[in-house]
């Protein structure tokens, strides 16, 4: 297949692109800064000479965005929402206009867009999107609010011969140095790994294999469209999870944090404790009863490859 990945050269897309070109497909990554002879420049806003890829390509895999890893001040919000809404409008019109459009168009989200909640998991059919939680501060609902406007943004485009899918991601879990698992792990070793305002907010996660294989088996299966979650299916408590990443590292001891303790590493790190202290407890139903077969369903024996792989590196 030729697969055309719009915001393709930050980590997910690098792990995509790699794994994908492993796989034998044509991979065309679209960036701001082309770096390579299979990266095309485009401005995540306008069409371009970068739409000729989009025409006659088998699927397009849009995963621009800036960083919810920032603190959210007005500049960085504006940045989050334009960022996500304008890349999804423009390769909505290279997709309508293409001669040959891609078959399916696989949008990034976020399960970010469901609720703040610890009773019950949220799948797609009966999760309760967020917005409204009572014990929920009202800086979180920005991100429902740029969650929302992305898939809406999808959902607008004029393109009835292309499939649509709204991938609602998880934290995607993988070794690389920098990355969220490395740091993580630092936390671990260093015994700074404990529950955070008591822990019991759920994490939702998917290790990077997976994430790479449910991408490659929606591609493919032409009988799904509209949202999927791409979560592992056993969300788990903060302190079991940080537990579980302890017990990988061999590391016993963790100092637990209060909730004003995240609130100033969260403002140290240039972060928000929204990362840290909103509960996701994201289940992928869809893919489950499509019989996608997850490889690392479980936190514990994840961690412990993970930690393996970072090790050797």
């Amino acid at each position: 297949m030729k697969i055309v990945i719009p915001g393709g050269s930050g980590a997910l897309g690098t792990l995509l692109d790699h794994r994908l070109t492993a796989a034998g497909h044509r991979v065309v990554v679209l960036s701001r800064r082309p770096a390579g002879p299979r990266q095309v420049w485009w401005d995540g806003r306008h069409l371009g000479a970068w739409a000729t890829e989009v025409d006659g390509s088998d699927v397009v895999l849009n995963l621009a965005g800036h960083s919810v890893n920032c603190r959210y001040t007005d500049e960085n919000r504006r940045a989050m929402m334009d960022s996500r809404v304008l890349s999804t409008r423009a390769v909505g019109r290279a997709v309508a206009a293409a001669r040959r459009p891609p078959a399916v168009w696989l949008q990034m989200s976020t399960a970010t867009v469901y609720a703040h909640r610890h009773d019950a998991p949220n799948d797609e059919l009966d999760g309760v999107i967020g917005g409204a939680e009572p014990d929920a501060p009202a800086s979180w609902r920005y991100s429902i609010d740029i969650a929302r406007a992305w898939e809406d943004a999808q959902a607008e485009a004029d393109t009835p011969h292309t499939r649509r899918l709204a991938l609602r991601t998880a934290a995607v879990l993988g070794p690389e140095r920098g990355g969220a698992f490395d740091s993580l792990s630092w936390l671990a070793r260093l015994g700074a790994g404990g529950p955070i305002a008591g822990g019991a907010q759920y994490v939702s996660w998917i290790h990077e294999r997976d994430f790479v294989r449910a991408v490659e088996f929606l591609a493919t299966r032409d009988d799904l469209a509209g949202p999927v979650n791409l979560a592992a299916p056993h969300p788990l408590p903060q302190r079991e999870f940080m537990r579980d990443l302890r017990a990988a590292w061999g590391m016993p001891l963790a100092l637990p944090a209060t909730r004003w303790m995240a609130e100033l590493g969260a403002f140290a790190l240039r972060s928000e404790t929204e990362l840290l202290l909103k509960s996701r407890r994201v289940v992928p139903t869809r893919l489950l009863d499509a019989g996608f077969a997850f490889e690392h369903p479980d936190w514990p024996q994840a961690a412990r490859d993970l930690v393996r792989r970072l090790r050797g590196r």
